[in-house]
C-alpha cells in the first residue's frame, strides 16, 4: 500500500521541471525579442534569469550574453551608473569565470573610470587564461605603463644607488636604529636592506595597490615575510599603535623625483617627524643613534644651470613667424605646460624631465652650476619652512655666448655624511634632470659678461625657479647709470618690479602688445615649429583640391590665395576638408588659403578655438569658411560625420601615429568610415603608413625595460616580479641618441594603405641580412606617412615632433655578419607584434 506523500513527490517534481522549462523558454523568447529592440538591459535580465535557472544552456548562450552584457555595460557607462556597471560585470564573472573576453571588458571599464590597479588584474587574469589574447595583451602592456612606470626598472638596475642606499642603511642600524620604516616601499629593497642589515622591526608603506603586490612577493620569495609588515597606504594614513606599535628610529625613502620633491617627500616627512620617528639627535651629540630618530637621506643640495638646448627650445616657445603661409608672429602668446598662466589639466609640475645626456642636438651650457638650494631632512623647522619661505634671487655671470633656453636643475642627495648620489647630466644615474624653459625675454642672446637671474622658490613644495632674466654687460656699463642705481635695479623684491626695471633699461625695444593666451602641449609647440611638416601638407593639399576643380591652380580669388567677398562661402561649388587631428592644428586654415574651401576643424579646448580664429584672421582667411565641428556635434563619435546631408568631404586628415611613436587605437576604422564619405576624387591624409624598423645591439634598453637578474639588486631576488609588467614595446624614444649599435640597414616592416585596404595584410615575413655581429636586443622603429605618392613625412626626422618606438626582446640573440633573420610582423587592431627567427646559412 503505497501512501500518498509518497506518490506526490514525483508529480511535483515533475510539474516544477515543467514549469522552469517554460519560464526558460519564455524569458528566451523575451530576451531575443528585446535585442530586436535594441533594450538591452532587459534582455540582460532575461538572459541572467535563463542562465541561473538553467546551467546546461551556459556554453550555447555564451556568446549571446556577452554580447548583450557589453551593449547593457555600454548604456549603463554612458548614464554614470558605475555601480551597476561593476555589479553586471561581477553576476557575469560568476557564470563564465574562465571567460577571458569578460575580464577584459571588465578590466577596460575599470581602467576607463580610474581603477587601474583593479583593472591590470583583470587583464593579466584575460592574459592567464589566454595568453594569445592579443587585445587583452594590448590592454595589460598599456596600463602595465601606468602602474610601473619604466623608472623603477632604470632604478633596480642603478647598481651604484643600491650600493650607496645599502650602505648607508646598514651604518645607521648598525649604529643603534632597531625599528625603520619604509616610506614608498615600490618593491621593497630598501626594508630588505635594514632587515639583512640587522634591524629589529621593520615596516613598509606603499600607496600603489600594483606595487604593494609585487613588494609582498618579492618579501616572500627572499623568505623575509614575517619580517616586515607591509602597509597598503598612505605614510601620512600611519597611525601608532593602530599600525605600529611605537615611534622608530629611522625612516628610509627614495620618493624623490627630478626636481627633488615632487613626489611629496617633504609633506610625508613633516609628518614623519610629528607622528611616526623619535625625536631627532640633538647637534653636537656623539652617541649612538639609540633612542634617537634620523632620516635616509638625511638632506639634499639643489643645483642649477642656464643652458642653449635647441630641442628644448622647439618644444616650448613658438620660434616661427610665419608657416605655409599661416600668420604666427603678434597673433597668439603660445605657453607649454609647464610655464604656463593658462589652466592646464595635464600638467602641474612647474618642470619637465629630460636626460640631458640623451637630448637630440645636445646642450651647450652657458653658466657655471649654482647652489639653488639646500635642505636638511633631519630639521622639521626647515622642513616646514620650506614653502612658506620667501622667493630668492641667484645672479649667476654667463660664461659661453649662446641662446638662453632653459635652466637644467638637478641636486646631490645625502644620504648621510659619508654616502651620497648626484643626479647630474654628467652622471650615469637613474634620474632625469629638471628642465624649467625659459619664456617671455625680449631677447633670448647672452654673452659673456652678462648675468642671468632667476627666482627660487617652493611654493606647494614644488622646486620653482622662475622669473628667468639677462641683465645685459652693455647695460651695465652704461655711464649715464650710477653703481647705486644698478644695485637699486639688483635689489627689487618683487618680480613685476623687477621686469619693470630692467625693461626701463631697453630704451629701444616696444612692450610687446597684449596677446591671447593659449596654452599648448610641448609636442603641439613643436608641430607649429616644424615649417616642413606644414608645407607638405599643403603641397599635398593643393593638389588634391585642384583635382577635383579643374583649372582651379590658376584661378586663386586673390593674391593672397582666400575667396573674394562676393562668394558664397557654402555654395554648391565649395569643398568640404575635415581635420581630425589629435590635439592644436592649423591645416584647416592652411587648406582654407587655397581656394574656394570650407574647413572644419575638430579642436576641443575653447582657448585653441578662439587661438585658431585669432590666427585666421591675422592670416587673412575668412572667418565664415571656419567650423568648429565637435561644437555642432552632440556625440564625439560622429565626428567623421558629413557637414550637410548632401555633402561630401574632399579631404579628411586623420591623425594615424600616436606622439608616444605608436599607431593610434582603431586607425584603420576610422579610415573605413572615411572612405565612405569622401566625395569622388577625396582623398584621406595620410593616404597611406609604411613602418619601417633596424635591428640594434642596446643595452640602455634591456637596461630600461628590465631588471637584469639578481646582481643590480645585491642578491635579492626582485626581478622576476616587477618585471612581470615589463612591456615588449618601449615608447618615446629618441632613437637619434640611443646608446644602441646598429646591426643591419633599415627595412620595411608593414604597409597600411588607408585608402586601398584591399593591399594590406594582416602578417608579413621580412627578410633582414646582419651587417654586423652582435647581441641583438632591440628593433626600434618609426613611420612614413605618405600623403601621396610624392610627399611623405617621417616620424624618425631632426623635426618630428613624433618620438620613436622599439620592441625590445625577452632574451638577446646572437647574430653574426652575413646571417638573415626572419621577422615575422602581426598587425592586429591598430597592435603590431614581432617575432624573430634566425634562418641557417
Amino acid at each position: 500500500m503505497f501512501s500518498a506523500r509518497g506518490t506526490a513527490r514525483p508529480t511535483r517534481r515533475r510539474e516544477q521541471k515543467a514549469g522552469r522549462s517554460q519560464l526558460v523558454s519564455r524569458s528566451l523568447q523575451s530576451a531575443q525579442h528585446c535585442l530586436e529592440n535594441r533594450d538591452f538591459g532587459t534582455a540582460y535580465a532575461h538572459y541572467l534569469l535563463v542562465l541561473n535557472l538553467a546551467p546546461e544552456l551556459r556554453n550555447d548562450l555564451k556568446e549571446m550574453f556577452q554580447f548583450t552584457l557589453f551593449k547593457w555595460a555600454e548604456e549603463l557607462a554612458a548614464l554614470g551608473r558605475t555601480r551597476d556597471v561593476l555589479d553586471c560585470y561581477e553576476q557575469a564573472l560568476e557564470l563564465f569565470p574562465t571567460a577571458e573576453v569578460i575580464c577584459n571588458s571588465m578590466g577596460e571599464h575599470l581602467f576607463r573610470m580610474g581603477f587601474r590597479d583593479e583593472a591590470a588584474g583583470y587583464f593579466y587574469k584575460a592574459l592567464k587564461l589566454n595568453p594569445d589574447f592579443a587585445e587583452a595583451k594590448e590592454n595589460f602592456y598599456r596600463v602595465a605603463n601606468w602602474l610601473v612606470e619604466r623608472w623603477h626598472f632604470t632604478m633596480l638596475n642603478d647598481s651604484r644607488r643600491n650600493r650607496m642606499y645599502w650602505s648607508a642603511i646598514r651604518k645607521a642600524v648598525q649604529g643603534g636604529c632597531r625599528s625603520v620604516l619604509d616610506i614608498g616601499a615600490g618593491t621593497g629593497i630598501l626594508s630588505m636592506f635594514a632587515k639583512k642589515a640587522g634591524a629589529l622591526r621593520v615596516s613598509a608603506c606603499e600607496l600603489s595597490k600594483t606595487m604593494y603586490e609585487v613588494a609582498r612577493d618579492v618579501v616572500a620569495a627572499n623568505n623575509m615575510e614575517g619580517e616586515i609588515q607591509l602597509l597598503h597606504m598612505k605614510s601620512q594614513d600611519i597611525e601608532i599603535p593602530k599600525h605600529i606599535p611605537e615611534r622608530v628610529h629611522l625612516v628610509v625613502t627614495e620618493t624623490m623625483d627630478a626636481g627633488l620633491f615632487g613626489e611629496g617627500i617633504v609633506e610625508s616627512l613633516i609628518h614623519a617627524w610629528k607622528h611616526l620617528l623619535l625625536k631627532p639627535k640633538p647637534k653636537g651629540h656623539h652617541v649612538g643613534a639609540e633612542g634617537f630618530g634620523q632620516v635616509i637621506p638625511a638632506g639634499a643640495l639643489l643645483f642649477g644651470m642656464a643652458v642653449e638646448c635647441p630641442e628644448i627650445r622647439r618644444h616650448h616657445r613658438v620660434s616661427v613667424k610665419e608657416v605655409a603661409g599661416v600668420q604666427l608672429e603678434g597673433t597668439v602668446e603660445f605657453q607649454s605646460p609647464v610655464h604656463s598662466a593658462v589652466q592646464s589639466d595635464e600638467s602641474t609640475e612647474p618642470y619637465c624631465t629630460e636626460k640631458m645626456s640623451r637630448i637630440p642636438g645636445g646642450y651647450t651650457v652657458l653658466t657655471d652650476p649654482f647652489q639653488a638650494l639646500r635642505i636638511d631632512f633631519n630639521n622639521l623647522q626647515e622642513l616646514e619652512n620650506l614653502a612658506t619661505k620667501e622667493p630668492y634671487r641667484i645672479t649667476v655671470p654667463v660664461t659661453t655666448e649662446g641662446v638662453l633656453d632653459a635652466i637644467v636643475a638637478w641636486f646631490v642627495l645625502q644620504l648621510d655624511d659619508e654616502h651620497s648620489l648626484s643626479t647630474g647630466p654628467k652622471e650615469e644615474t637613474c634620474w632625469e634632470q629638471a628642465v624649467y624653459p625659459v619664456k617671455s625675454l625680449p631677447d633670448y642672446s647672452v654673452k659673456p659678461g652678462d648675468r642671468v637671474m632667476v627666482e627660487v622658490a617652493c611654493q606647494d613644495y614644488y622646486l620653482r625657479i622662475r622669473s628667468v632674466l639677462v641683465l645685459k654687460m652693455e647695460e651695465a656699463m652704461d655711464s649715464s647709470r650710477t653703481s647705486g642705481e644698478m644695485e637699486n635695479i639688483l635689489a627689487w623684491q618683487h618680480e613685476t618690479e623687477l621686469c619693470s626695471a630692467l625693461a626701463s633699461l631697453h630704451t629701444t625695444s616696444e612692450r610687446a602688445s597684449e596677446r591671447q593666451p593659449c596654452a599648448l602641449e610641448a609636442t603641439e609647440i613643436a608641430l607649429l615649429n616644424n615649417v616642413q611638416y606644414h608645407e607638405q601638407f599643403q603641397a599635398a593639399i593643393g593638389r588634391v583640391l585642384a583635382s577635383l576643380t579643374p583649372g582651379r591652380e590658376g584661378q586663386a580669388a586673390g593674391g593672397d590665395g582666400h575667396l573674394g567677398t562676393g562668394e558664397d562661402t557654402d555654395s554648391p561649388h565649395s569643398l568640404y576638408v575635415l581635420d581630425v587631428s589629435d590635439g592644436f592644428s592649423i591645416l584647416p586654415i592652411i587648406a582654407g588659403k587655397l581656394g574656394l574651401v570650407k574647413v572644419y576643424s575638430s579642436v576641443e579646448k575653447e582657448q585653441h578655438r578662439l587661438a585658431l580664429s585669432i590666427i585666421s584672421e591675422a592670416s587673412r582667411f575668412p572667418k565664415e569658411m571656419l567650423e568648429f565641428w565637435l561644437s555642432q556635434l552632440e556625440d564625439e563619435s560622429t565626428v567623421l560625420q558629413r557637414p550637410r546631408s548632401d555633402k561630401l568631404w574632399s579631404i579628411i586628415i586623420l591623425d594615424v601615429i600616436e606622439t608616444s611613436g605608436l599607431l593610434q587605437q582603431e586607425m584603420m576604422e576610422k579610415a573605413a568610415i572615411s572612405r565612405c564619405l569622401l566625395q569622388s576624387g577625396g582623398k584621406i591624409f595620410p593616404q597611406y603608413v609604411v613602418m619601417q624598423g633596424v635591428l640594434v645591439e642596446s643595452e640602455t634598453l634591456m637596461q630600461e625595460s628590465a631588471v637584469q637578474g639578481t646582481e643590480p639588486t645585491l642578491g635579492f631576488n626582485v626581478a622576476p616580479f616587477i618585471n612581470r609588467f615589463k612591456v615588449p614595446i618601449y615608447v618615446f624614444l629618441n632613437l637619434s641618441t640611443l646608446p644602441c649599435v646598429p646591426l643591419s640597414k633599415p627595412v620595411d616592416l608593414l604597409r597600411l594603405d588607408l585608402m586601398n585596404p584591399y593591399l594590406n595584410s594582416n602578417t608579413a615575413e621580412v627578410k633582414v641580412h646582419i651587417c654586423k655581429s652582435g647581441r641583438l636586443t632591440a628593433i626600434p622603429f618609426w613611420y612614413h606617412l605618405y600623403l601621396d605618392e610624392d610627399i611623405s613625412l617621417n616620424t624618425s626626422s631632426e623635426s618630428s615632433h613624433w618620438k620613436q618606438a622599439a620592441f625590445v626582446l625577452d632574451k638577446p640573440i646572437q647574430v653574426k655578419a652575413g646571417d638573415e633573420l626572419v621577422l615575422n610582423v602581426q598587425y592586429q587592431k591598430s597592435n603590431v607584434s614581432i617575432t624573430v627567427k634566425i634562418t641557417p646559412l
